[in-house]
């Protein structure tokens, strides 16, 4: 199935857009390392959803405004955007940094909300579990430590190294990432005291084997968020979407089938 790529300009901010797929609306939110390109996880999606993935402001070929300095600007940003894409009942799916801007969404209206799914997000903290600390990481550290099955290490290693473009928007994506998650680290102190204002039937979905944001923090989200269910994905790492596509797909469209039936 074919996707279309747009630049949308929402409140002065321009951001890229891609497209694809037929049905109820799911806005896919990314994580750290951006949306660049059309990943199979979103054409499989696409084929019961029209699947709506923006790169944030800040990343990829979106603008880098001014405005961003946090992830509460970025939250009401994309209230904006549900208002400009005429987006209702909207499915709403976010990864890492995304599912943790999913979230800071929801607690300020979530009116446009069929439904949430938050794939390992950050945001809170857990006495006693330490978080992976991904600015810390070498390039093969990260690699391994993002992976359960070490062969998508190899792979992402493998690769041949960007183009002078391509390590321009590697380079923005991380200098965006620190400014909205750096210090306090991945973290809003705040964030744990508002998630029960969530009230859209809410999946929380996590590897088993995530080093990055690890498993013990899956139980404190599904406390935290009534009406909430947690799956927790066997030999998986913080990338569920990339590791466990199948899985990842047939998890969103069950549960999204249920809510919607």
């Amino acid at each position: 199935m074919s996707f279309t790529e747009s630049l949308e300009t929402v409140t002065g901010t321009k951001i890229r857009l891609m497209r694809g797929g037929k049905g109820a609306p799911l806005l896919f939110l990314h994580g750290a390392s951006g949306a660049s390109r059309w990943l199979p996880f979103m054409e499989k999606l696409s084929e019961t959803h029209e699947v709506i993935v923006p790169e944030h402001p800040g990343f990829g070929a979106s603008d880098n405004p001014e405005w961003l300095d946090n992830i509460s600007d970025l939250a009401f940003f994309y209230l904006d955007v549900l208002d400009h894409l005429g987006l209702d009942k909207v499915h709403l799916v976010g990864t890492s940094i995304g599912g943790w801007l999913a979230a800071e969404i929801a607690i300020r209206n979530e009116t446009k909300l069929g439904s949430l799914t938050v794939v390992a997000p950050a945001g809170i903290r857990v006495k006693g579990i330490r978080k992976g600390d991904v600015f810390m990481w070498s390039p093969e550290e990260t690699a391994r430590n993002l992976f359960h099955d070490q062969a998508f290490a190899e792979a992402m290693l493998a690769a041949p190294p960007p183009s002078k473009e391509g390590m321009e928007i590697l380079l923005r994506n991380k200098l965006t990432s620190a400014k909205l998650a750096w210090e306090p680290r991945f973290l809003n102190p705040d964030l744990h005291k508002w998630l029960h204002r969530i009230s859209v039937p809410t999946l929380i979905v996590w590897g088993d084997d995530d080093k990055a944001m690890p498993v013990g923090y899956a139980p404190a989200w599904r406390d935290l968020i009534p009406n909430s269910r947690l799956e927790i994905i066997e030999n998986c790492g913080h990338l569920p979407q990339i590791e466990k596509a199948d899985r990842f797909v047939e998890l969103v469209n069950g549960f999204i089938g249920e809510v919607t039936r």
